[in-house]
């Protein structure tokens, strides 16, 4: 296969493809280069599966560390595990662009496996991933309606009144300062797939947004589309099922009444398991051997059959009725009710119910040191508010498997958790790492959006200050082609059935100021923007009286957290203070984690992190900490303890872990032979700093009202001449350690000291 390469200039940026030169064994597959981001999308085609009713498309983005020159942390295992929720999330965003672009009766398996061959930490591999796959698609043989376009949009606001600039696949620096953080997969006339997270933005911003993303991924379609002249195979046919749809045509004929029966109580749940739709399969599947003996339909396909009825004619009363299963109106929210504090132990937790969806979710608050680590080639970062969730079989009356977390669970969470992000409080506020863990207890519809608003409420009750509530609804779609215009009616706050029977998932979420969070996934060929616009405005209406709701339960964060939730303050110190706290070897640290009880946690950045159990052990502990990094100025006066005694003096702490050194001389006035005749260990003593010298050593005097001066020791009057026997007694209070210093340097000399001739009547000091 001969090599093809071709270039876009995309906002400013050189993207490249590459064909014909790796992984040439696979259907297609496409080097994608953006900046020094570079990714391998592969796709491969494989056997038909007639055994299922489902399309088998995989996909898998793997993200390697030598990407970014990094090898793996962990001492024992160095080789990338199982996937991060990054690389699922990413996997999913591919997914969720290209499968509404396969034709329904596609049956065969695909998989996409996309490869991180290398980043440059400015341009992000996750749009690129998109494109990739978009290219390698398009150049195989595999029957698909695209090729599609992805970018990023970001928007900064320079503006008090919301003006600001929209900016096309923003860096990692960029990022940080954009209002919004949107990623759009588009064809040339509709938007397929929509991910987005946002500060509390406007709608007009959000539709500003799809817009600019539409005018670049039409730039990007048409490149593809030159790429795939240079570089494509021929298509694939895809035939059409016409045993099925035969069978369709004859259960739809003797059964639609009955069929369309189900629908009420399927309304109830989200599980298509039910005694009476399995007797109906049964009675269909016997009348089926009766009539056509030679060519009986099996009872997956009758099922399929059965479920196909049943969706058309749920689209039929909507279209043409406006009659919801459940009986709602085309806009009508259903029941909600919340409670808070359920659980006694917890440090927050609430329900939230909305219809048959229900929604248990519980807050933990921890010390920063919790923090969640993550580890990727792009770097090492860390997150300290996170939402988890997890929807049991039990939920939807099944039975099945329980144990890791699914793709499903994964992105249900992320997508939570990211509607949260803009109204949690900063660190400086609120030190606390936060934990969430959504358990979705029953599930007919929209569980992701019942995990936010219950999010909101136990953070609430956790003691969070939040700056805002934050609620969420998923919105759908029903429509059909008529004389070549399609009608179309948006449903707000979908069930299980008309989600499963419906054009898409709309979900959005916001505050009473702006959005938050965006997840668009379609089953159709996508939307127009004024679908789009459409159904924003709609959200916004539904999102205000979920609110309203939620105010009833519970109308602001409570004062204070928990009493079982641990007591956090930060202490700031300068830099340079650091190894006060910390001490040699760890030392001061250790011992006041040991005599407090509170765990205390050191950024590079002199920020320290003080949490326990009580609050006395906090205060304590930052007390301590405080003391040891306080500038102390001569001339202050402290009531100290004496903690140690030396034969030259005392040392007393004046401040908690800051001790200073009171020599004997400064203990009394006259002479004092031991110190211990005047002070003892844990002995409060008033003392002043005289000075601290330059290695930061504390100098203290007990004598307050002044400092003793030292003797006359030139040939004044008070001078008395050296004899042996002063000589002796004046070596008794000396330190032994001392005399053996100077036993071993000048010997046994008693008199081994000289008059300095330049300093008559001065000091004697050591011969030479």
């Amino acid at each position: 296969m001969n090599k093809t390469s071709v270039n876009l200039d995309l906002a400013g940026k050189k993207l490249t493809f590459e064909t014909g030169q790796l992984a040439n064994q696979a259907s297609a597959s496409v080097l994608a280069r953006l900046g020094d981001t570079m990714i391998l999308a592969t796709v491969v085609e494989g056997k038909l599966r007639e055994d299922i009713d489902y399309f088998p498309l995989t996909v898998e983005y793997i993200e390697r560390l030598y990407a970014g020159g990094r090898i793996k942390g962990s001492r024992w295992v160095k080789r990338e595990g199982r996937p991060s929720d990054d690389a699922i999330l990413t996997a999913r965003l591919i997914d969720r662009s290209i499968r509404p672009l396969f034709p329904k009766e596609f049956k065969k398996e695909v998989q996409i496996i996309v490869t991180v061959l290398s980043v440059d930490g400015e341009n992000e591999p996750d749009v690129l991933s998109i494109i990739a796959v978009s290219a390698a698609l398009s150049i195989s043989s595999i029957p698909w309606k695209g090729p599609i376009g992805s970018v990023r949009v970001g928007f900064v606001k320079e503006k008090d009144d919301g003006q600001g600039d929209f900016i096309i696949n923003p860096g990692r620096a960029e990022l940080e300062l954009t209002e919004l953080d949107l990623v759009a997969s588009q064809t040339k006339e509709k938007t397929v797939m929509i991910e987005a997270g946002a500060s509390q933005v406007s709608d007009d911003v959000v539709l500003t947004a799809v817009k600019k993303a539409h005018e670049e991924n039409k730039a990007i379609i048409a490149f593809i589309e030159d790429f795939t002249a240079k570089a494509g195979q021929k298509k694939g046919e895809v035939k059409q099922d016409s045993v099925f749809n035969e069978l369709v045509t004859r259960i739809e004929k003797s059964y639609k009444e009955e069929i369309l029966s189900f629908i009420k109580s399927r309304a109830q749940k989200e599980s298509s398991a039910s005694t009476e739709f399995s007797d109906l399969s049964d009675r269909i599947f016997e009348g089926e051997k009766t009539e056509n003996p030679e060519k009986p339909a099996d009872k997956k396909n009758i099922s399929k059959a059965i479920e196909y009825i049943l969706f058309k004619g749920i689209r039929e009363k909507i279209l043409t009725k406006g009659e919801r299963p459940d009986g709602r109106k085309i806009d009508e929210v259903r029941p909600i009710s919340g409670m808070v504090s359920v659980l006694p132990r917890t440090h927050g937790s609430a329900i939230f119910q909305r219809g048959d969806t229900q929604a248990l979710t519980v807050v933990t608050l921890g010390s920063p040191k919790l923090e969640q680590l993550i580890e990727s080639a792009e770097g090492e970062e860390s997150k300290r508010y996170m939402h988890h969730y997890s929807m049991p079989p039990y939920s939807v009356g099944e039975t099945g498997r329980v144990g890791t977390p699914s793709r499903r669970e994964i992105g249900h969470g992320a997508l939570a958790e990211r509607a949260l992000v803009p109204v949690i409080p900063k660190q400086d506020k609120f030190p606390y790492t936060i934990r969430i863990v959504s358990e979705i207890l029953s599930s007919n519809g929209s569980t992701s959006m019942a995990s936010t608003c219950g999010s909101t409420l136990a953070l609430m009750d956790a003691g969070v200050p939040i700056e805002k509530p934050v609620a969420g609804i998923a919105m759908g779609k029903m429509s059909k082609l008529k004389t070549d215009k399609e009608e179309y009616v948006i449903l707000t706050d979908i069930i299980g059935l008309e989600d499963f029977s419906g054009d898409m998932d709309f979900k959005v979420a916001g505050t009473d100021t702006g959005i938050t969070a965006i997840q668009l996934d379609v089953k159709t060929l996508g939307l127009t923007h004024q679908q789009i616009a459409e159904t924003v405005e709609k959200a916004k209406t539904a999102r205000m009286h979920i609110l309203g709701k939620m105010q009833e339960v519970l109308s602001a964060s409570r004062s204070q957290v928990s009493e079982f939730a641990p007591k956090i303050e930060l202490v700031k110190i300068p830099v340079e203070k650091i190894g006060e706290v910390i001490g040699p070897g760890g030392r001061v640290i250790k011992n006041i984690i040991a005599q407090t009880g509170a765990a205390v946690d050191v950024e590079d950045d002199g920020t320290i992190a003080i949490s326990g159990i009580s609050e006395e052990a906090v205060t304590k502990a930052v007390d301590w900490i405080k003391g040891l990094t306080r500038e102390v100025v001569a001339g202050e006066t402290f009531e100290g303890e004496v903690k140690r005694i030396l034969p030259f003096g005392a040392f007393v702490e004046i401040l908690p872990g800051k001790e200073g050194m009171v020599h004997v001389s400064q203990m009394a006035r006259g002479f004092v032979k031991n110190p211990t005749d005047v002070v003892s260990i844990g002995k409060k003593v008033q003392v002043k700093v005289i000075e601290i010298d330059e290695q930061g050593r504390i100098n203290l005097t007990m004598l307050l009202d002044g400092i003793k001066e030292e003797p006359n020791r030139g040939n004044g009057p008070e001078q008395q001449p050296r004899t042996p026997e002063r000589t002796a007694e004046r070596n008794q209070t000396v330190h032994p350690l001392t005399m053996q210093f100077r036993r071993e340097r000048f010997g046994n000399k008693t008199s081994s000291t000289r008059r300095s001739p330049s300093r008559p009547g001065g000091r004697f000091r050591p011969s030479r």
